[in-house]
């Protein structure tokens, strides 16, 4: 979002990221999907390189599935307490029958799939935070499924389980109205840490059609490697029977508990292809990176969000976006870069809001103790971090700051001093920024008090400090891109917007319209909707501005040059506070007419 044009301010840092980070966690994901499937194995030196199978023997030292194309087969699905699978233990859910392996047209649909909504009984051990297991079970030829069973064959079943009851601990939010005591979250029985077991409504169950033909001589790459048996005496792997829980949303688990007499499972069967295989193992495996790497997981909920935008964006507006989105990433790069380069060369502080760049280390400082109060992702913490420390390095470009070692605090501690700049004291900008803050102090402090107020009694908060955290960041949420205003009342007053680091606020202000396509693609509010459009309006103010105020030639940037003098501006040649340069021969002629 455009900010202040002296840095990121409070516009920006404390406005939720939700439409940005959705996006980016979607380009993360493909990226990450990329690096598995092409960038690892290319690293694997001596890795496996599969074959695609041919109706031929397979040579000596290879492996072929057990299952070709066209097998058919029944699919059984088992729910059980025990993690082995065992008839005399296990109840039929449901049974598939008449599946064949690799066929895409199957179902009432013609796309592959089938579907069966199932309601299984509930015991009181599992009420009790007991476990369930769901055995799948593929069958071909009709064979027996009791390993006793003389006919029985090993090779003629597929057998997977999945523990279906998730345990985690609940979480209790422990706010209550600061004034009257009374919380919304308080319920009878509930304790906050307790390890309950919840229930997920859907499964998928897929089979990989998947004929290449493997070297025993050769590790097998991943994915592949976490799923590919191998039966040593007949030279061939396991099929693999693949339960797809890439889709499965966190908010449609609930708690099992004695209230729940029927579970709902939603079961449905398809196909699966290489490629997807691929994609949603390359999932899994970015977890484990994160994990080795010590990066903080998301949460569920920003989890969800990413999941809900896949499955509801138009598949057009979907690759448009994530298009957008890496575009976006490349412009915050190209902003952070500007603005750091024009800071780390600016001599002169005139037309500049200084008193902005204060105001920003202190909204900045907010929002770094607003997400450590809140358990925010570790790479978010990272981020506005290394933003406070920018901002405090801004101090010293912006003010002369020097330690008084001979004055220390309480005879230990060095004292600091910090005084104006020439440029910016000695300039009209130090009285415009200061009449600026004067007249947004008018309108800041009203709607702070009464900010404060609300929130004081109708919100809730784990204590006062949270509130004040909660008060500041929400504060700065809803009226943060009022901070934009001082910088258009100093260009107004001087007339100018010469000064200005525009290649940086050009970044920003397309990153902004970016935010404003994700505001139309994301669900959300519609009041939070229109909030997108704040910066818009202040970014065409700064056009407008440019429009209005016309470069002067004759005005010597932060450089010492001017258009007239673009090697710098004589040393001889008097420039008054507004930079407005005047040659002593002009001013010998302009004495001449006074007299």
């Amino acid at each position: 979002a455009v900010v202040s044009t002296q840095s990121t301010g409070a516009g920006e840092e404390a406005q939720p990221a939700e439409q940005q980070n959705t996006w980016k966690s979607i380009l993360w994901r493909f990226a990450t999907m990329y690096i598995m499937m092409s960038v690892i194995p290319s690293f694997l030196r001596g890795g496996n390189n599969s074959t695609p199978a041919t109706d031929a023997k397979v040579a000596p030292g290879q492996v072929s599935n057990m299952w070709p194309t066209g097998t058919q087969f029944e699919l059984y699905v088992y729910a059980s307490p025990e993690k082995m699978f065992a008839l005399s233990s296990s109840s039929l859910v449901h049974m598939f029958p008449d599946l064949t392996m690799g066929e895409w047209y199957d179902g009432a649909d013609k796309n592959g799939q089938r579907f069966y909504q199932a309601n299984i009984p509930t015991t009181p051990e599992l009420q009790n935070n007991g476990s369930l297991y769901l055995h799948l079970v593929a069958v071909r030829n009709s064979s027996p499924l009791n390993p006793h069973d003389p006919e029985y064959k090993s090779r003629d079943v597929v057998i997977c389980t999945k523990q279906w009851t998730r345990y985690k601990k609940r979480k209790v939010e422990s706010k209550t109205n600061l004034l009257t005591g009374a919380s919304s979250n308080v319920q009878e029985g509930v304790v906050d840490g307790e390890v309950i077991s919840y229930w997920h409504p859907n499964i998928t169950i897929s089979f990989l059609d998947d004929q290449r033909v493997w070297s025993t001589s050769q590790p097998i790459p991943p994915p592949f490697d976490k799923w590919i048996h191998i039966e040593e005496e007949e030279m061939q792997y396991r099929p693999v029977l693949y339960i797809n829980d890439y889709w499965e949303l966190a908010a449609d688990m609930f708690t099992v508990n004695e209230t729940i007499d029927v579970l709902p499972l939603s079961i449905t069967y398809a196909p699966i292809s290489i490629f997807y295989f691929q994609i949603y193992e390359a999932q899994k495996m970015q977890k484990d990176w994160n994990k080795m790497l010590g990066v903080g997981e998301a949460s569920e909920e920003e989890n969800d969000i990413v999941k809900r935008t896949m499955m509801e964006t138009n598949p057009v507006i979907l690759g448009v976006t994530v298009v957008v989105s890496l575009i976006h990433t490349i412009f915050e790069f190209l902003a952070f870069k500007n603005d750091i380069q024009f800071w780390k060369s600016r001599q002169s502080l005139e037309g500049l809001s200084v008193r902005s760049i204060l105001f920003n280390i202190f909204t900045q400082l907010i929002v770094v103790l607003y997400v450590l109060d809140n358990d925010t992702n570790t790479m978010v913490v990272i981020s506005v971090c290394i933003g406070l420390c920018i901002e405090f390095w801004k101090i010293t470009k912006v003010m002369d700051v020097s330690v008084d070692l001979a004055n220390p605090w309480f005879g230990i501690i060095p004292r600091i001093q910090v005084q104006d700049k020439s440029s910016y004291s000695e300039s009209p900008t130090k009285e415009y920024d200061r009449l600026a803050f004067k007249y947004l102090s008018w309108v800041l402090t009203p709607l702070l008090l009464g900010y404060a107020i609300y929130s004081l009694l109708y919100e809730e908060h784990r204590g006062w400090y949270s509130w004040t955290l909660n008060m500041c960041y929400g504060y700065l949420l809803m009226f943060g891109f009022i901070m934009m205003t001082p910088q258009l009342f100093i260009n107004y007053k001087m007339k100018s917007v010469a000064h200005l680091p525009w290649r940086m606020l050009t970044y920003k202000a397309l990153n902004t319209f970016i935010d404003d396509l994700f505001a139309f693609v994301i669900k959300m509010p519609t009041l939070y909707r229109l909030g997108c459009f704040r910066d818009d309006i202040v970014f065409f103010i700064y056009l407008y501005q440019r429009y209005k105020y016309r470069e002067d030639p004759n005005r010597v940037n932060e450089f010492g040059t001017s258009g007239a003098h673009p090697e710098g501006v004589p040393v001889e040649a008097e420039v008054d506070g507004e930079g407005t340069v005047t040659l002593p021969e002009a001013k010998a002629i302009e004495a001449k007419k006074n007299e």
